[in-house]
């Protein structure tokens, strides 16, 4: 509160930075000099007047009649500064902080031999990394991981918010990586659902990238997709590439190697509470995942502290002072004087 006798706490700047809690009785100040002026006028007839023609005694009768006022004005700015006080100044610091509820989300990537296919440019593989990578700049305090999959399913990198490792680890990812043939969807989902199902996130996101049907791995795509349920995780799913052509051969139908098949990706979307997405060219695939960015929003809260401080007792000990100043005229040399 500093030193409540500085006279700081009188001028109009810091008078302005006050809240007053009751300011109705800031009302009541102009009734002080009111009232004084009414003592004034009913004690006027009954006051004795000495008139000095003598110059001589001018300074002192000047003097005399300064005095007089010294004892009334006192007691008014008191009274001034118990209102004051009553109306209880304050200044009141606020302070938002904004908490985030972080997202968890696994980014689960498809590194298999069809995913060289260059219906995407460069291919597909290149394609999803790079929106991956665009995906990840537009997040906020959310943890992601990395999992990479073929015939077998790879933690790459787990949940973190560390997006320069992230950036790392995708700029390394290789078909190479995974020697084992195949597309083990179900594994990889399993992997995700197991780095998140102990996980304090307000929300679990699955984003399961991939251009084919699940074709290796010790656990089916649609059991991977309810446990995902089971334990909260939302899936979504990317199919990237040109959809299924069949090419007539004689009298045989042949499929081409360059295919996408939606029907397992959609039904894991579906039961994972998630949504499918088809990305047939690299600007339908940048969308799909500025679609899941607003899906998947950070929900945040504002948290507004308020730091209030009093400054009444400043005014009161001003006030208490005068009064006893004004008080104290009356029991020394200086009541004769003010009387006179």
């Amino acid at each position: 509160m500093g030193e409540w006798f500085s006279l700081k706490w009188f001028t109009l700047d810091m008078l302005r930075s006050y809240e007053w809690v009751y300011p109705y009785f800031l009302y009541a100040l102009p009734a002080i000099p009111f009232l004084f002026w009414l003592r004034s006028a009913f004690h006027r007839k009954h006051r004795q007047r000495l008139v000095i023609t003598y110059n001589k005694e001018r300074s002192r009768m000047d003097w005399l009649t300064l005095l007089r006022f010294f004892q009334p004005v006192c007691i008014a700015l008191a009274l001034a500064l118990i209102l004051v006080a009553l109306a209880r100044p304050q200044i009141v610091s606020e302070r938002t902080d904004q908490f985030s509820e972080g997202i968890d989300i696994m980014l689960l990537i498809d590194i298999s031999d069809s995913m060289l296919e260059k219906d995407l440019s460069p291919n597909r593989l290149e394609a999803a990394k790079k929106v991956a990578r665009q995906f990840i700049q537009g997040r906020l305090q959310d943890r992601i991981g990395l999992i990479i999959f073929a015939g077998e399913a790879v933690s790459l990198c787990p949940l973190t918010t560390d997006y320069e490792l992230l950036y790392g680890f995708l700029d390394e990812i290789e078909p190479t990586m995974i020697p084992t043939a195949g597309t083990a969807i179900g594994s990889a989902l399993a992997v995700a659902v197991n780095r998140m199902r102990e996980t304090s996130g307000e929300s679990k996101v699955a984003i399961l990238i991939s251009d084919g049907d699940n074709t290796s791995g010790n656990l089916g795509p649609t059991t991977a997709a309810q446990l995902a349920k089971a334990f909260g995780v939302r899936v979504y799913s990317i199919s990237v590439g040109k959809t299924r052509k069949l090419i007539k051969a004689s009298d045989s139908l042949n499929v081409s190697n360059a295919v996408v098949d939606e029907s397992e990706l959609q039904k894991i979307a579906d039961l994972g509470n998630g949504k499918y997405f088809r990305a047939t060219d690299n600007t339908a695939l940048g969308s799909v995942f500025k679609q899941i960015n607003q899906i998947e929003k950070v929900k945040s809260r504002n948290v507004v502290s308020r730091d209030v401080s009093d400054y009444y007792r400043v005014y009161l000990y001003w006030a208490v002072t005068l009064l006893l100043i004004a008080l104290s005229t009356k029991s020394t040399f200086m009541a004769n004087i003010l009387e006179d």
